[in-house]
């Protein structure tokens, strides 16, 4: 099966075109409302986007060979809002760049990793790990979504072909 490389692309932009809006949404609250337990399953909108940071770096490690600092499941990498911010928006132009690069054969080798969480060795299609990394990203963010909107505060638009407002004549 050919994938086309220019899906992952769309989605790198995609992701970091969200990534921009839940920061921008998230800075409307107080670093106290962002670090509120609200039940959730990372508990609060900080430590959420700690979390999509932390999967991002998982893989995009497993991707490239590239040391990227993680801690413990659930363990919050950034305390500080804004050094949290940075580092995310340099992971979604790792991510950018690394999808640039994308190529099909790349795309239908497979990928073999020892898991943190269990520590058992795994394989599978790349194409399948890559889209599993963006559909993660859409899940937690879908989470903070919900949390914003319980504490008053509307990210916007989500919907994949509205975000950003790309051309009608743009391929994929």
């Amino acid at each position: 099966m050919a994938i086309d490389p220019a899906l992952y692309r769309r989605l790198a932009r995609y992701n970091s075109c969200m990534t921009d809006k839940a920061y921008a949404a998230a800075g409307r609250l107080s670093d106290a409302e962002r670090k509120a337990d609200r039940g959730a399953f990372f508990r609060s909108v900080h430590s959420t986007l700690n979390h999509i940071l932390f999967a991002d770096r998982i893989w995009m490690g497993r991707f490239t060979g590239r040391a990227y600092e993680v801690r413990g499941m659930g363990v919050d990498l950034y305390d500080d809002f804004d050094s949290l911010k940075s580092a995310h928006a340099e992971m979604c132009r790792d991510v950018e760049a690394f999808c640039d690069g994308l190529t099909a054969d790349w795309l239908a080798g497979d990928l073999t990793w020892t898991s943190g969480q269990d520590g058992r060795t795994r394989n599978r299609p790349r194409w399948l790990i890559l889209s599993h990394v963006f559909n993660h990203q859409t899940h937690h963010r879908g989470q903070l979504s919900t949390l914003l909107t319980q504490a008053g505060v509307d990210i916007g638009v989500t919907d994949l072909p509205f975000v950003p407002d790309w051309s009608e004549d743009e391929s994929l």
